[in-house]
């Protein structure tokens, strides 16, 4: 199997295995966390989180305790977590997960679970045997707010994978051209680059469509996600997204794009259009560019995001745009901007309630868009917030804000 595990590899051969130093301080930053909230241990469940701290995400549990001891419990595969882990170089051991009933005795500890993202019904069964009360989900998501230097880089490869995403989709689009088709090609580059083939979310029920391609009045139909653009889907089953629509002559398309590189999230939105917008859907992209800048603006500042919100808000109302931004009533989302990283709806968000700064280090995909029956448009760009305000990651002024067929 050692041997097998040398395929394990990149698309040119490269190590694709967290560095062992990330996966360091990342347990060192938890145990921190955990003696500052009073609790011994935590227990990391979660697929995301065990590639967050452990570098794999093997059927398995971490254990973290505050005195800064880390343990992984594998289930299966053994081999492959030990490799993930980084072999001799791991910071914590990697074992054969004993049997339920001795494995509390192996832990000799109480520690907290992630009972705010584990299935009910998986969460109760472990707690009991371990006799875990207490709650760590918060003080993961709020570690994980805040990105690495090597995540951003990630994050910058990952735009990179974007850019000849977009570059798919405008040399196959125009009209004529069904949207599953467009989204087809830009897929086809993301998966040669490495993309898995899951878009991982902390929000029920889990589900995202990495490519969400709408044209004309197939951009105005709502779905369940709460986003502005829903999209027909192909079917009922899968009921948001790019359908069968055609591309029409001077229709609205909107080409949003999320690709993962190495499992980190970037997200982003431009316009295309068979032959030209009318007026006043250049007018609606124009006013949509002065939100995010206001978006942008009061985030580099390091105020709060629910300030953000309102800012950007109260500029789309003033413009005109109160009824229709981020939806139609009664589908109107209510958010300019989402935390991004190793899942898609991270925290915080430019929205109500989220009273406090996006941290430095903090990335965010900040998208307002307007939705009317006829179409939809807007604008979206990943960013960074750093020591001198917000920087994007992704393509901003590398893609124009339209592009024509």
């Amino acid at each position: 199997m050692e041997g097998e595990l040398t395929t394990l590899v990149g698309p040119e051969g490269e190590d694709w295995r967290v560095p062992v130093s990330e996966l360091e301080s990342r347990q060192k930053e938890l145990a921190s966390r955990l003696s500052d909230n009073g609790l011994e241990a935590a227990l990391i469940q979660t697929p995301v989180d065990l590639y967050y701290y452990a570098g794999g995400r093997q059927n398995g549990t971490l254990l973290v305790t505050a005195e800064g001891e880390s343990r992984l419990f594998v289930r299966r595969s053994l081999s492959r977590a030990k490799h993930e882990s980084g072999d001799s170089d791991s910071p914590h051991t990697v074992e054969s997960f004993p049997r339920m009933a001795a494995f509390a005795e192996e832990i000799a500890c109480n520690p907290a679970m992630q009972f705010g993202e584990l299935p009910h019904g998986f969460a109760s069964r472990f707690a009991s045997k371990v006799g875990a009360t207490q709650d760590c989900t918060q003080i993961v998501h709020s570690q994980r707010e805040v990105k690495s230097e090597w995540e951003l880089e990630m994050m910058d490869e990952g735009a990179q994978v974007q850019l000849a995403m977009f570059e798919a989709v405008s040399a196959v689009g125009g009209e004529g051209i069904p949207e599953i088709e467009l989204v087809a090609a830009a897929e086809a580059v993301s998966r040669a680059a490495g993309f898995g083939g899951n878009v991982q979310m902390r929000r029920f029920p889990l589900q995202c469509d990495r490519g969400v391609i709408v044209s004309g009045r197939a951009g105005g139909i709502p779905s369940f996600f709460d986003s502005a653009i829903g999209g027909t889907g192909p079917h009922p089953m899968a009921s948001m997204g790019s359908g069968f629509t055609k591309i029409k002559a001077n229709e609205p398309v909107l080409v949003d794009l999320v690709h993962l590189h190495r499992g980190y999230v970037v997200d982003t939105t431009r316009m295309f259009v068979a032959g030209s917008l009318p007026d006043v859907w250049q007018e609606r992209l124009e006013d949509m560019v002065a939100v995010k800048e206001e978006v942008v603006d009061v985030l580099g500042q390091g105020l709060d995001c629910s300030q953000a919100w309102r800012q950007g808000l109260a500029l789309a109302e003033e413009l005109g745009h109160g009824d229709h931004l981020m939806g139609m009533a009664p589908d109107q989302s209510r958010f300019l901007g989402h935390s991004v990283g190793l899942q898609l709806d991270e925290s915080p968000v430019v929205a109500e309630g989220f009273d406090r700064p996006l941290p430095i280090g903090g990335t965010m995909a900040i998208e307002p868009k307007v939705v009317h029956s006829n179409g939809s448009i807007g604008s979206e760009d990943t960013w960074v917030r750093d020591e001198e305000g917000m920087r994007p990651i992704t393509a901003d002024g590398a893609i124009p804000w339209i592009t024509e067929w």
